[in-house]
């Protein structure tokens, strides 16, 4: 597709002032409040005794509803509270700061919302079709969702700061090429895996096919080196944008280790699949029929 390379002259560092200086002025306290109480929340979560704890976790065999929401405040270590703390730190906070600067701020507010309040209740219900004999806790099906609205808000954030001539028609492709990346990570290596393998190549061939649809005919070629130029124009502004990417790519690593297995927990992928598929179909559906302009 075309690109319009905007350059406002000046240094990185006065591109980095404006940038901040942008998401100050437009910035809410309630926002801060409303983004600061997930971590406030599981840091006390913390601080009770580690049998209270695990009474909060969800357990498989005994579920209840209270404890399908709970259990995705309580972490059990102080590492895993750590990594998704800042997991959760980075996913919101970049949000948050796209959909300031790309006039989607009542959308992110709102998704977040939805994430936080309904999604462990939910999430925790769609386990129960594995059945296991397992304890489950922590935040990490939440934040899987918060990279699952990642790309609904670089749209427009690439749209108002970097050219308005991005479609968005690559979403459906960004969504199958991260569901075919997850798949490409969570595979292991050398183990009977052929539906894994198929769903894979599969989720990465229709990536490959929506993103061909996007950006095909004379009027829609794709320059991926026209894209560098708009972001390296941008101080500032492009490099948010390249730090969201960059999350988008890298952070599923995070929630589809090489090997889930550590001591005597395992990573839920199945959840962690669920947690980005879900944050990312609900929002743009709602985008679709027009809930937010």
């Amino acid at each position: 597709m075309p690109v319009t390379v905007t350059s406002r002259g000046g240094c990185a560092e006065d591109g980095v002032r404006g940038l901040l200086g942008a998401l100050l002025t437009r910035s809410r306290p309630a926002d801060l409040l409303a983004l600061a109480a997930p971590p406030l929340v599981m840091l006390g979560a913390l601080a009770l005794p580690v049998e209270t704890r695990r009474a909060l976790a969800f357990q498989y065999t005994d579920p209840t509803v209270v404890t399908a929401f709970t259990a995705h405040y309580v972490h059990l270590t102080v590492d895993h509270l750590l990594a998704n703390l800042i997991g959760y730190g980075l996913l919101a906070g970049v949000g948050y700061a796209l959909a300031l600067l790309g006039g989607r701020r009542r959308f992110f507010l709102t998704a977040l919302a939805t994430y936080l309040l309904a999604f462990p209740v939910v999430l925790s219900a769609l386990n129960l079709a594995v059945p296991r004999h397992a304890v489950g806790y922590g935040f990490s099906g939440v934040n899987m969702a918060l990279l699952g609205v990642l790309p609904l808000v670089m749209l427009p954030y690439a749209r108002n700061q970097l050219s308005p001539a991005v479609s968005s028609r690559v979403l459906p492709a960004v969504f199958f090429l991260l569901v075919g990346w997850m798949g490409v990570l969570a595979l292991p290596v050398g183990g009977d895996t052929l539906v894994g393998t198929v769903a894979t190549a599969a989720s990465l061939a229709l990536g490959c096919w929506y993103l061909y649809a996007a950006t095909r005919g004379s009027d829609r070629r794709w320059n991926p080196h026209g894209w560098v130029r708009v972001v390296s124009a941008r101080e500032g502004y492009g490099d948010l944008f390249a730090v969201a990417g960059a999350l988008l790519v890298a952070y599923p690593a995070v929630g589809f280790p090489v090997d889930p297995v550590t001591g005597t927990s395992v990573l839920n992928l199945y959840v962690h699949l669920l947690g980005f598929c879900l944050g990312f179909i609900g929002p743009h559906i709602a985008l679709t029929v027009g809930l937010f302009d």
